[in-house]
């Protein structure tokens, strides 16, 4: 197994500039063409204006890739045989040289790999809906890696309330960005608790390195509320949601392919709005945080120094 970093990102990995990992299900399975590339770019850029370098992360030849060229990311988003991974593909990946795209826990597992300590994305797996004991590979990678997470919850499609209890019992500290509950992905509410409120950088970067101190595995959760122009209803998003949960059972939809199916059916029935509050989502976990005290301190949440 080769771990392949691109130039850039690994001089800002050995300088200890902040670098963020980018996951790439979201191109190959999550959004459809041309939003897949054209949000993709967007995401990039984001990073980049914060003053970090973004490493977009997957898998080409076997080989786990850590900042993607041009050409790799069109791949991601225009061929069909593209495949969709999670922890337990790894060992396949790597012995049958295959071209893939790295989840929630993938992209945690490698970036941690790589000496990444922030990763940005739009929302995590979780507890499934009707069947608690199909739990997404994104929770336990998150209980036993030390990585900030960037997010907006889990997906709505997700059981959100056996998900929150997940992430208690398991001891992942969930921080809201300037926000007093747990966001609800394409819902700025969710009647669930998060573990600290924080409205800064510095705060978040103090509570990692505490982490570190005291020798814990688990990921931070930093959740942001998705931009207040693009949020949806929770009860009609619930409505929409429904819908798309029997087509689903109709079709026997399920495993790996029922949460993109279900996410491509919500927007059809939301008239996209729910696609463009995933667009939404994803810029704005990538860009540079706001009101941050002191100084601009980048996504990647460097620790403050005086001004």
């Amino acid at each position: 197994m080769k771990l392949s970093i691109s130039d850039e990102v690994g001089e800002a990995i050995r300088r200890g500039s902040p670098v963020v990992a980018l996951e790439s299900t979201v191109i190959a399975h999550g959004l459809p063409y041309p939003q897949n590339i054209e949000t993709a770019m967007k995401c990039e850029a984001a990073v980049r204006a914060g003053g970090s370098v973004p490493a977009t992360i997957a898998v080409f030849g076997g080989e786990f890739c850590v900042g993607l060229t041009r050409d790799q990311i069109e791949q991601l988003a225009t061929r069909k045989d593209i495949r969709k991974i999670s922890r337990r593909d790894l060992p396949i990946a790597v012995a049958n040289k295959l071209d893939c795209a790295t989840t929630v826990a993938t992209t945690t597992f490698i970036a941690h790999m790589a000496g990444i300590k922030v990763f940005a994305t739009g929302g995590i797996g979780g507890v499934h809906r009707g069947f608690e004991a199909d739990i997404s590979a994104d929770l336990p990678e998150l209980a036993q890696t030390p990585i900030t997470v960037v997010c907006s919850g889990a997906k709505i499609v997700l059981d959100l309330e056996r998900t929150r209890e997940w992430l208690e019992t398991n001891g992942i500290t969930v921080l809201g960005w300037q926000c007093d509950e747990l966001p609800a992905f394409y819902s700025r509410v969710s009647g669930l608790a998060i573990d600290e409120r924080v409205e800064n950088g510095s705060e978040v970067a103090a509570i990692a390195a505490a982490r570190d101190e005291l020798g814990l595995k688990n990921s931070i959760l930093v959740t942001v509320p998705v931009p207040a122009e693009f949020e949806i209803d929770r009860s009609e998003l619930e409505s929409i949601l429904a819908e798309a949960l029997k087509l689903a059972d109709e079709k026997g939809v399920g495993g790996k392919e029922i949460t993109p199916f279900l996410l491509s059916q919500m927007s059809t029935r939301s008239g996209g709005r729910t696609l463009a509050a995933n667009i939404a989502l994803l810029e704005n976990n990538t860009r540079p945080i706001r009101g941050r005290s002191r100084r601009q301190t980048p996504a990647a949440f460097r620790s403050p120094t005086p001004a």
